[in-house]
C-alpha cells in the first residue's frame, strides 16, 4: 500500500510551527473522538561495539563522542516538534539506543532538564533508560536516578560467558551479575533483558539463565527469542541455532518458571510482577502515540482526522546537521485508512490478555466492522477469541502470532 503523502513542507527543510499545526489539523479520512496517551522516545545512537544480531540504529563509538553537539540537536528536534503536540502531556519517557548509559551523568541531567523545560510531564511519569552491563559504575547510575530516571532496562542477554561471547557482547558473566546488583540497589524498578534459543544453547542452559535472573527478583523480565534479522552479521554468517522443537521447549519452560515465580505474561516477550508492566511499551501495544526524537527515531502522532508516522535521519552527523537546518525529519506519511486496521492489530495482538473492542475505534477513528471479515476468519481458525468486551489471541494464536497478524493486512 502506497502511503498517503501529506501536502506540506519538504522533509529536511525548515518549516514554521504555525504552518505545521494548521497542516495536520485540516479535515481528513479519520474521525478520532479523543487523542491517545502520548509518550516520548529519545534515541542515543552510539554503542561500544555493534552486536552481530543487532538491527537497531546503533553506531560504534570511535574516539570521543560528540555528546554536546548531539544533545544540542536533540533539543532543537524537540523544540521543532512542539507544534505537533501542543497542550499534550507526556506520560512515559524511554531513552533507548545504542547504549544510552554511555552518556555522561551531566549529559543525562541536561537532557532531562531540557525535556522538563519544554514539555509538561505527568506527575507519575515513568522514565526508563536502557543500560548495558559493560558500562555500569555505581556513582554514575546514582546520578542518573537523581536526574529523574526511575526505571532501568538492562541488556543482560545471558549470564553464560560462552553465549555472551557468541552474541558479541562486551561484558562477561561477572559484569552481568554486578550490573544487576547495582541496579537492584539503586533503582526500585528495573527490567532484565534475556535472550534464548542462542547458538548452541541447551534447555538446561536456558533454564540456568532464567533461574539466575529470577534469583534477583526483578520487577520485570523481557525474554526474547533470538532471530536472524536482515542486514546483520548473523544474517550474513548464520550461526547454528536450536531447532524449532528445542526452541518451543525453552518457551514452555519460560512460561512455567515465570508463572511459578509470580510473573504475569502480559505481552509476547514481557513478564512482570503485579503493577510493574512497562507502561511505555504498553502504550505502543495499545496503539498510543509517541514522539521519537534523536537519530533514526520514529514517531506516531494522532490528530482528530489523521495519524502520522515520521522517521528522523539515521546517521548521527546527518541528524545533527538537519536539526540545525530546522527539520531533522527524513520521512513522513499519513497512515492510509486501508492500512489502519492492520497497524492497530499488529500491536494490540501482542497483548496476551487482549483488548476491549472499543479501543479499536478510539485509536483508529474507524468502526471495528472494518475488520470483521479478518476477525471471523481468525476466530474460525482458532487463533482468536472474542466477545463484546474482549478480543485476544488464543494460545494457538500466540504461537502463530505472525500468521494471525498477517490476516489483517489489507483488511
Amino acid at each position: 500500500m502506497i502511503p498517503i503523502k501529506v501536502a506540506g513542507p519538504v522533509p529536511g527543510e525548515p518549516r514554521s510551527p504555525a504552518t505545521t499545526a494548521l497542516q495536520y489539523l485540516q479535515p481528513g479520512a479519520l474521525n478520532l473522538t479523543s487523542l491517545p496517551p502520548l509518550s516520548l522516545y529519545i534515541h542515543f545512537p552510539w554503542c561500544v561495539r555493534k552486536c552481530p544480531y543487532c538491527d537497531f540504529n546503533s553506531h560504534e563509538a570511535k574516539g570521543e563522542l560528540p555528546e554536546k553537539a548531539y544533545l544540542d540537536a536533540v533539543r532543537l528536534d524537540l523544540e521543532q516538534s512542539l507544534p505537533m503536540i501542543w497542550g499534550r502531556k507526556i506520560h512515559t519517557i524511554f531513552i533507548g539506543g545504542g547504549t544510552p548509559s554511555l552518556m555522561s551523568a551531566a549529559g543525562l541531567d541536561r537532557l532531562l532538564s531540557d525535556v522538563r523545560t519544554l514539555l509538561p510531564l505527568a506527575l507519575d511519569a515513568e522514565i526508563t533508560m536502557e543500560a548495558n552491563p559493560g558500562t555500569f559504575e555505581s556513582e554514575r547510575f546514582r546520578s542518573y536516578r537523581d536526574s529523574g530516571v526511575n526505571r532501568l532496562s538492562i541488556g543482560i542477554q545471558s549470564f553464560n560467558g560462552a553465549h555472551l561471547k557468541a552474541l558479541g557482547r562486551i561484558h562477561d558473566e561477572a559484569e552481568a551479575l554486578r550490573a544487576v546488583e547495582i541496579a537492584r540497589s539503586t533503582f526500585d524498578n528495573f527490567n532484565l533483558d534475556l535472550m534464548f534459543a542462542l547458538p548452541g544453547q541447551t534447555l538446561d542452559e536456558a533454564r540456568r539463565d532464567l533461574d539466575t535472573a529470577l534469583s534477583f527478583a526483578p520487577p520485570h523480565l523481557s525474554m526474547y527469542h533470538l532471530t536472524m534479522e536482515p542486514n546483520t552479521v548473523f544474517a550474513k554468517y548464520p550461526p547454528i541455532l536450536p531447532d524449532d522443537d528445542l526452541s518451543a521447549d525453552m518457551q514452555d519452560m519460560i512460561l512455567e518458571a515465570t508463572a511459578a515465580a509470580g510473573y504475569g505474561h502480559y505481552e509476547v516477550s514481557a513478564y512482570a510482577r503485579a503493577g510493574r508492566q512497562a507502561r511505555h511499551n504498553l502504550n505502543y501495544w495499545q496503539f498510543g502515540d509517541y514522539l521519537g526524537i534523536g537519530a533514526g527515531a520514529h514517531s506516531k502522532i494522532s490528530f482528530p482526522h489523521r495519524v502520522l508516522r515520521q522517521a528522523r535521519y539515521k546517521q548521527p552527523a546527518s541528524f545533527i546537521e538537519a536539526a540545525k537546518r530546522g527539520n531533522p525529519v527524513q520521512e513522513e506519511h499519513e497512515i492510509a485508512r486501508a492500512d489502519m486496521g492492520f497497524e492497530f492489530m499488529l500491536n494490540a495482538l501482542r497483548l496476551t490478555d487482549g483488548f476491549d473492542p472499543n479501543l479499536f475505534g478510539e485509536r483508529t477513528g474507524m468502526n471495528i466492522g472494518s475488520i470483521t471479515k479478518a476477525l471471523n476468519e481468525a476466530e474460525s481458525k482458532g487463533l482468536l477469541y472474542r466477545d463484546h468486551k474482549l478480543i485476544k489471541p488464543t494460545e494457538l494464536g500466540q504461537r502463530f502470532l505472525n500468521d494471525l497478524q498477517e490476516m489483517f493486512l489489507g483488511s
